[in-house]
């Protein structure tokens, strides 16, 4: 964004809301670092302007009152067995994946097993990020499935009642908060999906508002293009009618040396993590996209590293592959990186979808684990199979899917590096998000709730003599 600046175009950004959980946990913060930041830091960091804190009180309130209409005599005839709403909190905390509520006598409800996900997993998050005005959002948080009666049929937020309050919950959430870039660039953060275990893209109302402001508008989709670009393009762009010119795909000297199996292995690690930079490059040609390669320059990279992956790139098949300093140099650093962008977008791309949207259930997911990720097949365990043939005879099979697994690999298993051959993608459940409108597909071990690693990141988080926060990053 700044570099596009600097070449004189009128970008507008639009990026996810930080989690507080990873913030304190590993990954750290969503504001970008040195020279190529969105400012205010700090405030971007921590609580923002309360979106993702009003997210999981809406969440919450869905499931208080869905308790309450339990105890005080179900007459939807709720089935307690087949509740699958669960609550959320914008934490890290593992200890919350399953639990059991209503305990301590009748005064507190009926005892039954449950759990929370992370707000960013939370099926109000997805909706407030695919919502297109305060009506829309209402239809779908009415929408939302808790769960189903005793004679089988779905128990929706609208039959609790819980959508009014939750559309006022939510009214001043669903608008894009404006920021800038260090360089005065417009940014709009809005929403924080994560993109492993969510769909993993900032607001479509984001979007829309930055289409209609600027000439280019940069989106940001989580983690590779494996994750949150294939969601953005079979989920985000099916329902807010968008064709994106080109992409642009991330490279570091780090990543293809960690792909090799050395870390700091140097040229030849570097050679050998290729073919997973030679994957991804391979899905976006997929869609029918252009594909730009930023060779992200760290401190410690030579010229002969970064100069590598350049030429590999190029070779594998990008439309361009340049250098982004932006981290020491600011808009400059990335000016021809922003050249080679505007060259991409020149020309009308292709873009297609991986599946067809009348194409069963099973069949999407095999689609995305067979073209996306390059898998030999799917594996559906027991629960997954009965989920598809109970949704494909509600009418829930048109809809789209979102697969929920881990971003440490092109597979499922996060052992597997690089570019793996040979593998299976197992399906242990699926999830119907009826408001938002897709299919949540588990993978292999993937939880919707994170935990914290032994050292997280909250150990360096502190408040220093002069009463200023030290230690975010």
């Amino acid at each position: 964004t700044q570099g596009l600046g600097a070449i004189g175009k009128h970008p507008v950004l639009c990026l996810r809301e930080a989690s507080v959980g990873p913030v304190f946990g590993i990954k750290g913060g969503a504001a970008g670092g040195g020279y190529a930041q969105v400012v205010p830091m700090e405030d971007l960091n921590l609580h923002f302007t309360g979106d993702l804190h009003a997210i999981g009180a809406a969440n919450n309130l869905l499931a208080a009152l869905l308790e309450s209409h339990l105890l005080h005599g179900n007459a939807l005839g709720i089935d307690p067995l087949s509740i699958s709403w669960r609550r959320c909190v914008d934490m890290n905390d593992r200890a919350l994946r399953q639990i059991v509520v209503g305990l301590g006598g009748r005064a507190n409800g009926y005892v039954r097993e449950t759990g929370f996900d992370i707000t960013a997993a939370s099926e109000v998050m997805a909706i407030v990020a695919v919502a297109r005005d305060l009506f829309d959002l209402r239809r779908r948080l009415g929408a939302i499935t808790v769960g189903h009666s005793f004679a089988g049929d779905p128990i929706t937020a609208e039959a609790l009642n819980a959508a009014g309050a939750m559309t006022v919950l939510l009214k001043d959430a669903l608008k894009p908060n404006l920021v800038q870039t260090l360089e005065g660039q417009p940014a709009l953060v809005h929403c924080g999906p994560f993109a492993n275990i969510a769909h993993g893209n900032n607001s479509l109302v984001a979007d829309l508002v930055a289409l209609k402001l600027g000439d280019y508008v940069v989106t940001e989709s989580g983690f590779g293009s494996d994750m949150g670009m294939e969601k953005f393009l079979n989920i985000v762009c099916r329902a807010g009618g968008l064709s994106p010119s080109a992409v642009v795909l991330v490279a570091t000297v780090r990543a293809l040396e960690h792909h090799g199996d050395e870390p700091d292995g140097g040229l030849a690690a570097i050679e050998r993590g290729a073919a997973n930079l030679r994957r991804h490059l391979e899905i976006v040609h997929g869609f029918g996209l252009k594909a730009v390669v930023a060779v992200n320059r760290f401190p410690g990279d030579t010229d002969e590293e970064v100069e590598l992956v350049r030429r590999l790139a190029l070779d594998d098949g990008a439309h361009a592959a340049e250098l982004n300093e932006g981290f020491e140099r600011g808009g400059q650093g990335a000016a021809a990186l922003a050249e080679a962008v505007v060259d991409a977008t020149r020309d009308a791309p292709s873009f297609d979808h991986t599946y067809p949207i009348d194409a069963p259930i099973e069949e999407k997911i095999r689609a995305i684990a067979t073209r996306v990720y390059g898998a030999d097949d799917i594996f559906l365990l027991k629960t997954a199979r009965e989920k598809i043939d109970t949704f494909a005879a509600a009418g829930l099979d048109r809809l789209p899917i979102c697969m929920a697994k881990t971003h440490l690999s092109l597979s499922h298993d996060a052992a597997l590096t690089n570019a793996p051959e040979g593998f299976t993608v197992t399906v242990r459940d699926i999830r119907a998000y009826t408001g938002a409108g897709w299919l949540v597909a588990l993978c292999g071990d993937m939880q919707t709730m994170p935990g914290l690693a032994e050292r997280p990141a909250a150990f360096t988080v502190d408040i220093d003599e002069d009463g200023r926060t030290v230690g975010l990053f």
